[in-house]
């Protein structure tokens, strides 16, 4: 017999779940969010990802002890298993700050048991992690946004910066682009990005480029007319070793898109993102025709009501 907020979470659930699984049904959608933090009392961000559950609890001051916090946790656990009719087993679980940003949380390791598994998005695979890293490798918000590059991307030279584990790139590569340049600091992602492309066939050297370097000092080296279609997706901030400088989306993007404009081939469009809750963009000094703030439109069903990023198309 289930406490009075055990029920009321397992009735929650149930109910988002049922909304949601019909959706992601109907859209042959196999990786979607469940679940977050619709109920105060249960601070989770509940993912499904293909037959495997991933549960991130979001940090906050429980006023329980340790004992009893991990039996709450394992209660709470045979709940999202028994609603979303699979094992316990098959739950991934980490704990989450409560940040506006992914920087200092997605390159932060968790623990050595390196444990991918191979999902499917749109026909195409995807290798996530549930173990090692808070982040999975596949920002599911960003669904919607690369079918857009995808339906964009033929013929195009693309450029993909901060670009994490090259979900974009897969697609833009799925799409028929021209070439796909895909450039990040950090070379576990770049190799993570590369892995995606080999599972999915995708093996052109010729067309597919992988290169470890600062996009900040990157971008500012490409000569113009270089690239049709740009994909940026920054960290909020980063004052990575590796960087010459520190970056900080609000101070920075004005710069970062302007320097990737003049690469921009005529006609060339830019599609750039952020998760800083409290980003404006400062219209006014970027030198283009046309930005659209496209985030509702590339708002996926799971997230509705509950995206924390915007996202702007931006044409030359």
């Amino acid at each position: 017999m289930l406490n009075e907020k055990l029920q009321m979470f397992y009735n929650r659930l149930l109910k988002v779940y049922k909304h949601k699984s019909r959706q992601a049904k109907r859209l042959s959608v196999l990786c979607y969010r469940v679940y977050d933090h619709d109920l105060p009392e249960f601070p989770f961000a509940i993912e499904l990802y293909n037959d495997k559950i991933y549960v991130a609890e979001y940090r906050r001051r429980h006023n329980m002890a340790d004992e009893e916090h991990e039996v709450w946790l394992q209660q709470s656990f045979t709940i999202i298993a028994k609603v979303l009719n699979l094992p316990e087993e098959n739950i991934f679980s980490r704990e989450r700050k409560r940040l506006s940003h992914r920087e200092s949380e997605q390159y932060e390791k968790q623990n050595n048991a390196r444990q991918f598994f191979t999902v499917a998005e749109n026909g195409l695979k995807f290798l996530i992690n549930l173990t090692d890293y808070l982040d999975t490798g596949l920002f599911l918000d960003h669904r919607v946004t690369r079918e857009i590059v995808f339906k964009e991307a033929e013929n195009k030279k693309v450029l993909n910066l901060f670009c994490y584990t090259g979900s974009f790139s897969i697609y833009a590569a799925a799409g028929k682009a021209k070439s796909v340049t895909s450039i990040d600091l950090s070379k576990t992602y770049l190799q993570w990005a590369n892995d995606n492309f080999v599972i999915n066939g995708f093996k052109d050297e010729n067309r597919f480029n992988f290169i470890h370097d600062d996009v900040l000092q990157y971008v500012k080296t490409l000569q113009p007319n270089s690239f049709d279609l740009i994909i940026i997706d920054p960290p909020t901030f980063s004052n990575s070793k590796r960087m010459k400088d520190f970056f900080d989306v609000q101070k920075d993007h004005v710069q970062l898109i302007n320097d990737a404009l003049l690469t921009l081939s005529e006609n060339g469009i830019i599609y750039f993102s952020t998760n800083y809750s409290k980003f404006i963009l400062d219209e006014k000094r970027i030198k283009v025709s046309s930005i659209k703030n496209i985030t509702k439109a590339t708002t996926p069903f799971d997230f509705e009501g509950k995206l924390k990023r915007f996202c702007f198309k931006i044409e030359k």
